[in-house]
């Protein structure tokens, strides 16, 4: 259902309420913000998926509360804007941020629609017309990254399977991009009742970049009562259990297990020598320096390389492959100048 049908009976209002857009983390209290505590505590009206009702149950008794299905995003958003019209604070909840795959996005299209604006104060200070106010929250992807070691410490993105919203053709265009530039992965919904062949189109395409033996964490749950952590293989990870409450991380290149621990290195071995004794003390390799580009590998290290090549005879077409560039990049970098090697 489009968002227009959703706000055909609904006109905005002077009532100065405020909806308030609650990220309440992985699902456990202790793991929720302070501020998220409080905003939730301060709201007249509840709003949110039943299950995230429920994780919340201790800090809403007395208060209005609409429970709403998996599938009914933009009945909240609506109602949310509904009771705020009355002047009532509405705290519209959902579970990791409610930026990350929730409920922000779909509440600001609304409100956009019927011509809201975020509102400025009156002369007393108080604001003119609805509030929106978002609290931000951990991520599954943060949740369930704490739980299996330290999977995200280089560059990493997340990409949903759901094609419920999204043409699975960009969900597979994307799947190859990640893929191919050596992202660490995180899956979201991943898989369902309805949606099993996803899962397994992931993996292939990601087979196609990556090593059989890259290692793959599957948490369902994080933080929750039936919280599981599997690790496995990109080879082995669709033999799994898997479901919409697992999220599925994905490691790059570089990623290994150890002791049960999922690691991705940040690189500092490519600056320093290992660390020796128990002072901590890091000892820059020959040509580095602390708080400088890489000197051969940084950016202006491989322009000065890629400019030599192309001197010697190596055309564009062939760097282009070699490291797997857009040729127009390759060209407009040949014509860059580098930074002086003294300054790395």
């Amino acid at each position: 259902m489009q968002i227009s049908q959703k706000i055909t009976e609904i006109k905005m209002a002077p009532a100065p309420g405020k909806i308030t857009l609650i990220g309440i983390g992985p699902g456990s209290v202790e793991h929720m913000t302070k501020r998220a505590t409080e905003a939730i505590l301060e709201a007249d009206t509840i709003i949110g998926y039943n299950t995230y009702i429920k994780l919340i149950a201790d800090l809403i008794e007395g208060k209005e509360i609409i429970r709403k299905s998996m599938t009914e995003e933009l009945d909240r958003a609506a109602e949310a804007l509904k009771h705020a019209q009355q002047g009532k604070k509405v705290a519209l909840v959902s579970s990791g941020d409610a930026g990350v795959y929730g409920m922000a996005g779909p509440t600001f299209e609304m409100l956009l629609q019927v011509g809201w604006k975020p509102p400025k104060p009156n002369e007393d200070g108080a604001p003119h017309g609805i509030e929106v106010e978002i609290v931000p929250g951990a991520s599954a992807i943060n949740a369930c990254a704490a739980l299996v070691g330290a999977p995200l410490t280089h560059d990493f993105c997340a990409i949903s399977l759901s094609d419920l919203l999204t043409p699975w053709v960009n969900i597979a265009r994307r799947l190859e991009a990640a893929a191919s530039a050596d992202f660490v992965l995180a899956l979201y919904n991943p898989k369902s009742g309805r949606r099993t062949q996803h899962i397994l189109e992931a993996q292939a395409l990601l087979l196609r970049h990556r090593s059989p033996d890259t290692p793959v964490a599957i948490v369902k749950s994080a933080y929750r009562r039936r919280q599981d952590i599997q690790l496995t293989t990109l080879a082995n990870m669709a033999e799994c259990q898997i479901g919409m409450l697992s999220t599925v991380i994905i490691g790059n290149s570089n990623t290994f297990v150890q002791h049960g621990l999922m690691i991705t290195p940040r690189g500092y071995s490519n600056k320093y020598h290992k660390t020796e004794g128990s002072e901590g003390k890091k000892t820059a390799l020959s040509g580095e320096k602390a708080g400088r580009s890489l000197s051969r590998s940084g950016l202006s290290g491989w322009l000065r390389i890629i400019q030599e090549e192309h001197t010697s005879g190596v055309s564009t077409a062939k760097l282009a492959q070699l490291y797997k560039l857009p040729e127009d990049y390759i060209k407009r970098s040949l014509l860059i100048t580098p930074e002086p090697s003294s300054k790395q």
